[in-house]
């Protein structure tokens, strides 16, 4: 063997191995080659958080505490804005538990419509809400009894993303029947037939159903729900237990995420009750690198909760940013308006350009910052079903809305909805129906006798006190506050989507 190895290494024996200069210039001092200046790290560097020091490309005790600083700072920021829907989903289910409703059971029905003293994420005043919350890890498959004559419903997941459309956009089309909502790892039996199946990646899932008013009231919609809607364990189909309904018209309770560092301690609960992979790696490395880890607990020393409290604030600034001045040209509705749209150019799963653009995240954090329910109805083109929402935040002119000015919006004649068009104002602090004199603070052309123009069109005054004579076309707002405003079409049709029929804009009426 020793003379095979000789006799391979021979003819290398000469060699030397010495590095010649480089023919591109003179050696960079300390190396035998002209290195590019562009891999090369100074030993100063001038950035926005300040003077950065390197020894020979080796950071300075000083410079390493500082960036290390400032990754935590971002990663802060980068677990609010991109678990924003997974707090709010967790809101809403401590919401519910503050109403009562703890168990699959129990559902908050809104009896007397959503009025203003609930502080609910953009709600309507114009739909008898029922709102559920099911846990799968408890319950395993879970059975949901919708009844005929369910408007638009959906169950999103803890993450807040579709599972399932119920009612008029779901798979019953409007005429009821059972759902059943499955564990993704589930691998018991389940039945063949009788169920709209899906299954969920989460325990816990939110049930959003609507109702719409007969006559311009709830009653209709209520009784509907409250007689009809069942939820129960598919292991208890033959004896189901009772459903219990907690009324949530005029009583002032919170479901919206906090913006301060107790965010954090909203989303911890959420990864530890959840399963592993109900969120893909990344995410979970993002909030493990903050110190929340599922079956951890999440105790940050003083230092990392100073920087979360400072991360939680520009999280939010930026989250409001996003969502009431945004700075995607694709979110206009029409050319040279106001008039916004929730998803801009990306669809229900926030996929942009078809998914060639990847997740458009300012726009998922646009979304869950101020809305619920996810479904791909919001943004499907189906006519006479579904909904459709312009959102405005400023005025003709592009200026945020004054709660001391006076304001009028054109709604012009032949509106397209098959079912109903609204106008709901908005408090920009909550995201929540404006708080007034009127306990609903919008304007439905279905419920309200709205006074009507000669060429059909329809006036909507905004304002601190109404225009003589225009009492029933007229939404209060409050001096010393903003509002932004959402209008509505429920079963949307062709001349929405082609835009042959455009909404006027909300003008200054000075």
């Amino acid at each position: 063997m020793a003379t095979i190895m000789a006799l391979v290494l021979a003819p290398f024996a000469t060699l030397t191995f010495a590095q010649a200069p480089s023919a591109a210039g003179s050696p960079t001092p300390g190396f035998n080659n002209k290195i590019p200046e562009k891999i090369m790290t100074p030993d100063t560097v001038q950035t926005r958080i300040g003077t950065l020091n390197f020894v020979d490309g080796v950071p300075t005790a000083e410079t390493t505490q500082k960036v290390y600083d400032n990754l935590d700072f971002i990663r802060g920021i980068e677990v609010f804005l991109n678990f924003i829907p997974a707090a709010s989903i967790e809101s809403i289910r401590l919401g519910n538990a503050e109403m009562g409703a703890t168990r699959s059971n129990q559902a908050v029905i809104f009896d007397q419509l959503l009025d203003s003293n609930p502080l609910l994420l953009t709600g309507n005043t114009d739909t008898v809400y029922c709102l559920a919350m099911l846990d799968l890890e408890t319950d395993g498959p879970t059975v949901v009894e919708v009844p005929p004559g369910s408007g638009p419903g959906t169950v999103n997941d803890a993450f807040f993303r579709f599972v399932i459309d119920m009612g008029i956009p779901g798979p019953d089309r409007g005429k009821g029947g059972k759902y059943l909502i499955v564990p993704a790892g589930y691998k018991g039996e389940l039945p063949k037939q009788g169920y709209f199946v899906a299954r969920s990646p989460s325990y816990v899932n939110l049930l959003v159903l609507r109702g719409f008013l007969v006559d311009g009231k709830p009653d209709a919609a209520s009784k509907m729900f409250r007689e009809g809607v069942k939820i129960y364990p598919l292991s208890k189909a033959g004896n189901p237990p009772k459903m219990q309904f907690f009324n949530g018209s005029k009583v002032p309770y919170n479901t919206i995420h906090a913006n301060d560092f107790e965010f954090y301690k909203e989303l911890d609960h959420v990864i530890q009750k959840e399963p592993l992979d109900f969120i893909d790696p990344e995410l979970r490395g993002l909030a493990a690198s903050i110190g929340i880890r599922k079956g951890k607990p999440f105790a940050p020393d003083e230092r990392m909760k100073k920087i979360l409290t400072d991360s939680v604030a520009v999280g939010n600034a930026t989250a409001r940013a996003v969502s009431f001045r945004g700075r995607d040209p694709r979110n206009a509705i029409y050319p040279n308006s106001q008039w916004q749209t929730i998803f801009g150019g990306a669809d229900y799963r926030f996929l942009d350009d078809e998914g060639r653009g990847g997740r458009n995240l300012d726009a998922r954090s646009m979304f869950y910052y101020g809305y619920t329910v996810n479904t791909p109805a919001m943004v499907a083109k189906i006519p006479g079903k579904g909904s459709q929402y312009a959102l405005g935040f400023a005025d003709k002119a592009g200026n945020p809305f004054d709660g001391a000015k006076n304001y009028k919006l054109n709604v012009p004649a032949n509106a397209p909805a098959k079912d109903f068009w609204s106008v709901v104002l908005y408090d920009p602090q909550t995201r929540s129906e404006l708080q007034t004199s009127q306990p609903f603070p919008g304007r439905n052309n279905k419920r309200d006798k709205l006074a009507v123009n000669a060429d059909g069109s329809v006036d909507i005054y905004f304002g601190p006190k109404a225009p003589a004579g225009k009492e029933a076309n007229w939404i209060q707002s409050v001096p010393g506050k903003g509002w932004f405003a959402i209008f509505r079409l429920y079963g949307p049709l062709e001349s929405w989507f082609d835009k042959t029929w455009r909404l006027g804009e909300i003008e200054e009426v000075k």
